[in-house]
């Protein structure tokens, strides 16, 4: 049995995570120890390890639950797996079409500046007139970011 400190190392996620994981559903109650003290099994871990790899490829959290729900499930058929995987992908190739898109805005932006004073520094100007922009690209950070 392993520490919620032990089961943080062995697992490369975080203690505060690994509470959250549990307050949410993802991970079951811990066993408790005489002293209060959470204590995880094998199986804990091999969780907690997929969500982590779900997490680092982007994968939210719905999406993983519904996962663990058919991993739980090993006769059925993978096809539902399959389609929440295809649905991870487009969310990334979308992800990764609007970050192309910011990136050819700058270097845009930077290519037709002269390099002289601010008063004409065509980065300043763009960013603060977004119709000076190719793309509209308004209202996506947080899609491109988080």
């Amino acid at each position: 049995m392993l520490t919620i400190g032990k089961l943080s190392d062995a697992a490369g996620v975080k203690v505060p995570t690994i509470r959250y994981y549990e307050e949410i559903g993802l991970l079951p109650e811990a066993e408790r120890s005489a002293g209060n003290q959470r204590l995880y099994g094998q199986k804990a871990q091999e969780r907690l390890t997929f969500i982590r790899h779900a997490r680092e490829l982007g994968f939210p959290l719905d999406a993983i639950r519904d996962l663990l729900s058919l991993s739980d499930r090993p006769d059925q058929s993978c096809a539902a797996a399959d389609a929440i995987a295809s649905a991870q992908l487009a969310a990334v190739e979308a992800r990764i079409a609007r970050l192309v898109a910011l990136k050819a805005e700058l270097e845009r932006m930077l290519v037709q500046c002269a390099g002289g004073v601010i008063a004409d520094c065509r980065v300043i100007e763009v960013l603060g007139d977004h119709a000076k922009c190719h793309a509209d690209h308004a209202g996506h950070l947080s899609e491109v970011t988080g």
